[in-house]
């Protein structure tokens, strides 16, 4: 009779970072790392003497440390804050940080909401710190013997089971568990724990142009056909839209006016 295999407690880091409202752009807790963070939660239940350490690198200020609360309402007592300047990298504190504590596995969104969200972060730290990284991760299902089974989600629905062996880094996206909501007590009750940083710029963003996204030109109806039997009947067809108007007898001065005001309308110009 085999012995029944008893699951290790370990311990997790999760990266959180400051999110941005789609619709009022305010600061909140971004929606990836949120996910991350229920993540970490559901193992603390299934894995006896976990530990969760939550990490947050940058400045410190009134709205975020009102996003970073959003977090801490969902159980947490306290978090770490590497406190830097603005348009510090966060790269260098946080694997630093994290070579010193030495946790077995780290948790982070695939993407921030706000700066660059060029998605890097958990690849950059995977190379400075030298361990596996796992992306679009959908569930821990198991930590034995310094190893972890992890559950990835991939196009259509599908999954794959992995197995890593620890440290490693995994990040989560939307196929992960919606996170739970944040509790307004629990949130300011919780407490900030300061750890000691040596910031340095980030170069190539402070190089960079950032402004507002403006709405993109309307693309025109490109009709798909299987043949080119298909596609001559559909450049032959008469159009069936219902606004426009036909120009007869027209100078081409008042041609191209009312072609440039259609394409206007249509958003294919600015």
């Amino acid at each position: 009779m085999q012995p029944e295999r008893q699951q290790q407690g370990i311990d997790v880091a999760v990266l959180v970072s400051i999110g941005r409202h789609p619709t009022t752009g305010r600061p909140r807790r971004a929606e990836q790392d949120a996910r991350g963070l229920e993540l970490a939660l559901a193992m603390e239940t299934e894995l006896p003497d976990m530990r969760i350490s939550v990490l947050h690198a940058g400045p410190q200020d009134d709205d975020s440390e009102a996003a970073l609360r959003g977090y801490l309402g969902m159980g947490l007592e306290s978090m770490t804050l590497l406190e830097q300047p603005e348009g510090s990298d966060a790269i260098p504190a946080l694997a630093a940080h994290l070579a010193n504590a030495a946790p077995q596995l780290v948790i982070t969104g695939a993407r921030a909401e706000r700066g660059e969200g060029s998605g890097l972060l958990p690849y950059a730290l995977a190379e400075r710190l030298g361990w596996p990284l796992v992306n679009g991760l959908a569930a821990v299902e198991s930590v034995e013997n310094g190893v972890v089974t992890l559950l990835q989600a991939l196009p259509r629905g599908q999954r794959r089971r992995l197995q890593v062996r620890l440290p490693a880094i995994i990040s989560v996206d939307e196929a992960a568990p919606a996170a739970r909501q944040s509790a307004f007590g629990p949130a300011r009750r919780a407490t900030f724990a300061f750890a000691p940083t040596n910031p340095e710029a980030d170069s190539e963003l402070a190089q960079w142009q950032l402004a507002p996204a403006r709405k993109r030109p309307k693309r025109l109806k490109i009709v798909k056909s299987a043949s080119a039997r298909d596609r001559f009947k559909a450049a032959a067809a008469k159009s069936e839209g219902k606004g426009g108007q036909v120009l007869t007898d027209v100078t081409p001065e008042q041609g191209a006016e009312a072609i440039y005001k259609l394409l206007k309308e249509e958003d294919v110009l600015r």
